[in-house]
């Protein structure tokens, strides 16, 4: 423990815990959340390496979706139809607990719709997504309600899109504002007498019979059970879980006069998508360009990406509109061999919440839910 702490410091702030939970993150606050309303005598701290949340909590699209054509078509040659329900299920329930947890005014949940866009060189997959139209409808008609998606072609010259001949439609598909939701989040975990403390990086946690000291720079936390809600960073801790880190890259325009778009947008499998925001652009992905150099868990951007984003939006999204890019950001993700997210006990009182894969808004409530289930069980 530093000895610049005072008495009070270390009596106060770096006392003994009942649960602590490393990243104050989508999931790390709402198992937070959910563990205190589940068991309010606990107590319970959150610690964040970084100022606000590191990973992709705050830099993300905003996107709350489920999944696009392209993109459940192939989710469900990986799985199966079964596991894919299952899936879809979990995203859409996660959905509705972020809404009926902060209120949907707080979080600026707006349902404009989802559409997934292909160019006339995408002829094929256009064919066998709008092929399958039906079939999706069908397997998720029971989940999230009927007739999610359809054609919508006539939508293509009002959004002023160009080299695209092909629009589907997810009439279920809404966005959120990150920053506002993880600002509620935070908030709503504080009135709980949960206490977070940020720029607080563990590096390295020491078990013994009785809990878990956790190193940090600014003084050393116990605690009797923890979990881990780092996405990609928990390998700085467990390097052996089985997850793989994705860097999402993100730029913003500088507000733009009369912009026609509304909703949001998807392209080339997800691995592109965009959306209006206060009248700017916000468009992120591109990292199926270079899988291998977007493994990584550097925030940062490349010239490649940013070219491949700036093509994308001169060429197809805004092709007869002048446009400035104000800043770029990125986010990073986690992915893994198998689309479900990563909850486990993977130490003795060690509880681990990773691999959201991509679908982090979605997903994000019902994992922390999940994962504080799983420690609740051993109390």
């Amino acid at each position: 423990m530093p000895t610049k702490l005072s008495y009070w410091e270390k009596e106060s702030f770096f006392c003994n815990y009942d649960a602590i939970i490393i990243g104050s993150g989508m999931v790390g606050l709402n198992a937070a959340i959910h563990l205190k309303k589940s068991a309010p005598k606990l107590k319970i701290a959150v610690l964040e390496r970084g100022f606000l949340p590191s990973g992709a909590s705050t830099k993300n699209a905003g996107f709350a979706c489920f999944g696009s054509i392209s993109e459940l078509i192939e989710q469900e040659e990986m799985i199966g139809a079964d596991r894919l329900v299952a899936l879809i299920e979990k995203r859409w329930k996660g959905l509705l607990k972020l809404r009926n947890l902060l209120g949907e005014e707080s979080i600026d949940y707006q349902c404009l719709g989802g559409y997934e866009l292909f160019k006339n060189s995408d002829s094929s997959l256009a064919n066998t997504s709008v092929s399958k139209i039906e079939h999706f409808n069908r397997l998720v008609n029971d989940v999230v309600g009927s007739d999610a998606f359809s054609l919508n072609n006539k939508k293509i010259r009002s959004f002023g899109f160009n080299d695209i001949n092909t629009l589907i439609e997810n009439r279920y598909e809404a966005e959120i504002d990150s920053g506002k939701m993880m600002l509620a989040l935070t908030q709503y975990a504080q009135q709980l007498a949960i206490s977070i403390f940020n720029s607080c990086k563990v590096e390295r946690i020491e078990e013994n019979p009785h809990g878990h000291h956790l190193i940090t720079p600014n003084g050393n936390f116990f605690c009797k059970r923890l979990i881990i809600t780092t996405n990609a960073f928990i390998k700085d801790l467990y390097p052996d879980i089985d997850i793989k880190p994705g860097r999402g890259q993100v730029l913003i325009t500088k507000p733009i006069k009369d912009l026609k778009l509304a909703g949001t947008f998807h392209y080339d499998k997800g691995y592109y998508y965009f959306r209006n925001i206060n009248n700017r652009i916000l468009l992120g992905g591109g990292r199926n360009i270079d899988f291998e150099k977007e493994e990584t868990t550097t925030f940062g951007q490349t010239k490649i990406v940013q070219q491949a984003l700036k093509d994308l939006l001169k060429k197809v999204i805004l092709p007869k509109t002048d446009f400035e890019i104000d800043y770029h950001w990125s986010g990073i993700m986690a992915f893994g061999k198998t689309l479900e997210p990563f909850i486990e006990e993977i130490r003795p009182n060690v509880f681990c919440a990773t691999r959201c894969n991509g679908m982090g808004v979605a997903i994000g409530s019902q994992t922390g839910e999940d994962v504080a289930e799983l420690l609740l069980k051993s109390l």
